[in-house]
């Protein structure tokens, strides 16, 4: 409990910009030790101060008396100790003052908190996480006024809510609040606005880089409304899957999304290094860096990060075999951190073989992932073909070669008068049947036209009928009705066809070609199989699996995997993963700060911190000892064994050379992650004001 040390010496406490006479103190301490020293009492008087002593809850004793003189004697320590009693006083909070003094107080003006003028209140986040830590209400304005007595400027001391942290906030005489907003907006500004961008995005960080890495764990998502779950450790599935509030959170999600769109995969390595920029950025506001000091050596720090990573790729595009084989490693590094992970060189081999089909191509629609629960995952396996999930109708020939393909997304029935339900006056029922006959001999017509175009397969996106189905059975045409819409719409395209919205003029439809249309049995359905496209690239991976969360999640990883491959098939430059590839980024970062001068020195360098972060957390997903791995990986090449990276699969981890254990990932993906990371870091550390609002409500007229 902290003490009144006024009250120890037995002198009035006076205003914080006042001082007090030295004279006065010194002899209120004299008088204050012959009062309570032992050796000091008067015989005489040895009852009576024994009495008042009594009388009194707290006796100080001689340490006490001795600390009280040597604060309040001292103008600084005084001030530091008014603070802390006037915290004490107002919000039960105080400090340990056993250590330095002032340690946990933060000071800023009362204009640069948040102000909410619906609870008429001011707030700022805390550096422990606590969103509202420090909050100030005009009842606290108002004593601080009051106390003040007139003076020129008033200071406020509060607690934070969430942490043992207290806020000094100061504020002139004549401070009052303005508000440009509406009601419903609110507004963070200054630092607590860049302390709220940090905690949001660090928060992302740290909630997908358990996820990191060939032994990072899973996420279990279910939806609230549902009930529906997800088992996944891709970064992008997990970040897009959840609803955030922060506005800088939201900043890191985009940055996933748009590495999984254009790279595929590295959506958690891309989140976990802007996450950990912006962790060192922090750090260096705290120390008064100025954000844009430290933006431009972050600048500095991601050109020479990414030179760095150009001088170490290597382009075997020359070589077949030997590019074949990158690209199989490839495959391996990206399924090493998913489900497959167990059969990783079955499905590298899988998607080399399918990538290559697109001959450097970057469009992976021609190639089809089917999902078939039942079997093993290493079931699985590439057809050549095209394989629509439909079964052909009854009384059709179940095998079909030379086939021209109409391929349709238009109900038969469109010009059809409804006759069910509907009033109809009719003088006898042969008129009635006369209409239906009509409506007949209008669908046989439309039949005759589209056979007509010379076709002898019909698929169809909508319901085709049993009337019309029958009449093309009688033809010997195949017809399909009710197909998936992604499903017609790989067709026409892996058949070079197009797809007719309309049934009048279907000689104006280019048809779709194949060699053979069959039937095929997977598990335990049948499948309708398209081989020998017009687009000779096109085929289908057929995934097994045991149930459909983990059919699901096959689905995602052999997607990334497809996704990198082709990537790297258009870049075919690759470089080295285990985290050699960043700690050779950090070391030309921490050299090149030593050519910087100034502050922006230490801006670079904690860019290099930022980087060997990634591999701490593989080896500490791993459960090994990132500290003792990644000092050994940072020593071999500082001594210049650039290909040494971190060997997760030994018992207790090791450094070996990624090059033999054939761990190796795309240049492309690698300068993306940099990029993107050190551009978001940017984007935010620029933030100083988070402006939130409702919609804007409409106007009726």
């Amino acid at each position: 409990m902290l003490k009144n040390l006024y009250e120890i010496l037995d002198i009035s406490r006076p205003s914080p910009d006042i001082s007090i006479d030295s004279a006065a103190i010194k002899r209120a301490y004299r008088k204050a030790l012959l009062q309570h020293h032992p050796d000091k009492v008067v015989t005489g008087q040895e009852s009576e101060i024994t009495t008042t002593l009594a009388s009194k809850k707290d006796v100080p004793t001689i340490d006490e008396i001795t600390l009280a003189y040597q604060t309040l004697s001292d103008t600084k320590a005084r001030l530091d100790y008014d603070r802390e009693l006037l915290l004490l006083q107002e919000t039960g909070i105080t400090h340990d003052r056993t250590g330095n003094r002032g340690v946990g107080l933060e000071v800023t003006d009362l204009d640069d908190m948040n102000y909410d003028r619906m609870r008429a209140l001011w707030t700022r986040a805390c550096r422990c996480g606590t969103f509202d830590g420090f909050v100030v209400t005009e009842d606290d304005l108002q004593r601080a006024i009051e106390r003040a007595g007139g003076g020129n400027s008033h200071e406020i001391l509060v607690g934070c809510s969430g942490c043992s942290l207290s806020l000094k906030a100061t504020t002139a005489a004549s401070f009052n609040p303005t508000q440009i907003f509406g009601d419903d907006v609110t507004e963070e500004k200054g630092e607590n606005a860049r302390l709220s961008a940090f905690v949001g995005a660090i928060a992302v960080g740290d909630l997908v880089k358990s996820t990191l890495g060939p032994k990072g764990m899973d996420k279990i998502l279910q939806s609230a409304s549902s009930g529906d779950i997800m088992v996944t450790n891709d970064g992008a599935t997990i970040l897009k899957a959840i609803a955030l509030d922060n506005a800088a959170a939201k900043v890191l999600v985009n940055i996933s999304k748009v590495q999984d769109d254009e790279v595929g995969d590295g959506t958690t390595s891309v989140t976990v290094l802007a996450a950990e920029l912006l962790r060192e950025a922090e750090k260096l506001v705290e120390r008064k860096i100025h954000p844009q000091t430290i933006i431009e050596g972050y600048r500095i720090a991601s050109a020479a990060a990414l030179s760095a990573l150009e001088e170490t790729a290597v382009d075997n595009s020359n070589d077949s075999a030997a590019f074949r084989k990158d690209l199989l490693a490839i495959a391996r590094t990206t399924l090493s951190s998913k489900v497959l992970s167990q059969d990783r060189d079955y499905f590298a081999k899988l998607a080399v073989d399918a990538v290559l089909r697109l001959k450097g191509s970057t469009d992976l629609t021609s190639i089809q992932i089917i999902k078939k629960a039942g079997g093993k995952l290493n079931d699985s396996y590439l057809d050549d073909g095209f394989i629509l999930d439909k079964r052909i109708g009854v009384n059709q020939p179940k095998r079909l070669e030379n086939a021209n393909i109409l391929v349709a997304n238009t109900a038969m029935d469109t010009d059809k008068i409804k006759i069910f339900g509907a009033r109809v006056k009719v003088e006898s029922t042969g008129k009635l049947a006369e209409l239906e006959k009509a409506e007949r001999e209008k669908m046989k017509a439309k039949v005759e036209k589209i056979k007509s175009h010379g076709i002898n397969c019909f698929v169809n996106r909508q319901l085709i009928y049993n009337w019309p189905e029958q009449l093309f059975a009688d033809a010997g045409i195949v017809s399909i009705e009710h197909a998936d819409f992604d499903g017609i719409e790989r067709l026409a395209l892996v058949t070079g066809g197009e797809i007719a919205s309309t049934f009048d003029h279907p000689e104006a439809v280019k048809l779709g070609h194949c060699d053979l249309i069959e039937e095929v049995i997977i598990g335990e359905d049948t499948l309708i199989r398209f081989s020998g496209v017009a687009a000779g690239q096109a085929c289908t991976v057929v995934l097994r699996g045991a149930t459909e969360q983990l059919l699901d999640e096959a689905e995602r990883s052999l997607h990334d995997a497809l996704a990198v491959l082709s990537q790297t098939v258009k870049e075919p430059r690759v470089t080295l993963g285990g985290g050699c590839a960043e700690m050779v980024m950090a070391n030309a970062v921490s050299q090149a700060a030593q050519n910087v001068a100034g502050k922006k020195a230490i801006a670079v360098d904690s860019f290099a911190v930022a980087l060997r972060q990634l591999p701490t957390i593989l080896a500490d997903n791993a459960g090994l000892d990132s500290s003792d791995l990644v000092a050994r990986l940072r020593e071999a090449i500082y001594k210049g064994m650039r290909t040494s990276g971190l060997d997760l699969l030994t018992p207790g981890g090791g450094i070996a050379d990624m090059r033999d254990l054939g761990v190796i990932e795309s240049y492309k993906l690698k300068k993306a992650v940099v990029s993107s990371a050190s551009e978001a870091a940017e984007l935010l550390l620029r933030v100083d004001n988070i402006i939130r609002s409702a919609p804007r409500k409409r106007e009726r007229a």
